[in-house]
């Protein structure tokens, strides 16, 4: 039985592969094409060194292609994410942020639990892969329940192809998680436990290529996502508060216009007031009139 689930694994892949080619879907997600297709091709190269070659090359075949398959998966949240926020550029360009220093996080608890582990037969390199797996396991749980909670403020409904590659993830995740956390306290036995998590993994599949031969869902209207928008408005506000498209320089242009006319009829009134003393005193022409003198002159010094 494990046998034939391993073996289903590529085949479904390979069925999807074709699905995505012949919908075109290979060049919207085009990340997760690759991680199906390195699944098939590192099938193709593990399993027939498991049959008849020894169990050395197997094992560093087997996990090195472990540790490719997971920096694959990362990258494929990455896009689901990606194309989840496309219309929001600001809450797009925080996500890629925000990814990019949760690899470096898991990357550098890898090395850490690595270096810091016992040493055992499984070695350091293992070790490094099943850290960094669950971490990418428990980011998947994270995303499905972040689509589950957030979809109706994002335009995404469970029809979208992104919510399908993320509910294939996430389920496969959460089931593998319980069933390891049921052999750590060794309520299931290991034969169990790697059923489990081929039978769930093949679920995920078929839910992928469900959702890749179904027609493309439209996003929802965007008239109705306005607290998205406004949650993507505020923080690009945030990122640029100069910004030239902002209301902030125009309400600064019409305070400026308002004083220079205050300061203007201030002058004029001021004009009006002149020319009537000085018309009082009998000058006609203001040209004309003697310079004021001076309130304060300073008396040059004289020698003594």
């Amino acid at each position: 039985m494990e046998n034939a689930l391993w073996i289903a694994s590529p085949a479904l892949q390979f069925l999807v592969v074709g699905v995505m080619l012949w919908r075109r879907m290979h060049k919207a997600f085009p990340v997760f094409f690759a991680y199906l297709a390195a699944q098939v091709v590192f099938f193709a190269s593990v399993y027939p060194i498991r049959l008849w070659g020894d169990y050395l090359q197997y094992f560093y075949a087997y996990w090195v292609c472990a540790a490719v398959t997971l920096v694959l998966g990362f990258m494929v949240i990455h896009e689901i994410f990606l194309d989840i926020f496309r219309p929001f550029h600001t809450l797009k360009d925080l996500g890629s942020i925000l990814f990019k220093w949760a690899g470096l996080v898991m990357l550098l608890m890898a090395g850490v639990v690595a270096a810091a582990s016992p040493a055992s037969s499984h070695g350091p390199l293992v070790q490094s892969v099943l850290t960094v797996q669950r971490c990418v396991r428990i980011i998947q749980c994270g995303l499905i329940l972040f689509l589950l909670i957030f979809s109706k403020y994002l335009g995404v409904s469970w029809r979208h192809r992104s919510f399908g590659i993320a509910l294939g993830f996430g389920s496969f995740a959460i089931v593998e998680q319980i069933a390891v956390g049921l052999r750590a306290s060794a309520y299931i036995r290991e034969g169990t436990l790697n059923l489990a998590i081929l039978l769930s993994y093949n679920v995920a599949i078929m839910v992928w290529m469900g959702y890749m031969a179904a027609k493309k869902t439209e996003r929802e209207d965007m008239t109705v996502l306005l607290t998205t928008q406004r949650w993507d408005q505020s923080l690009g506000d945030l990122q640029h508060p100069g910004a030239p498209d902002s209301l902030i320089p125009m309400f600064e242009g019409m305070v400026d216009r308002a004083f220079s006319r205050t300061k203007d009829h201030e002058l004029m009134r001021e004009d009006a007031e002149i020319k009537k003393l000085l018309a009082s005193s009998g000058v006609s022409d203001p040209a004309s009139a003697p310079a004021p003198a001076p309130l304060y002159s300073e008396r040059a010094p004289q020698k003594t």
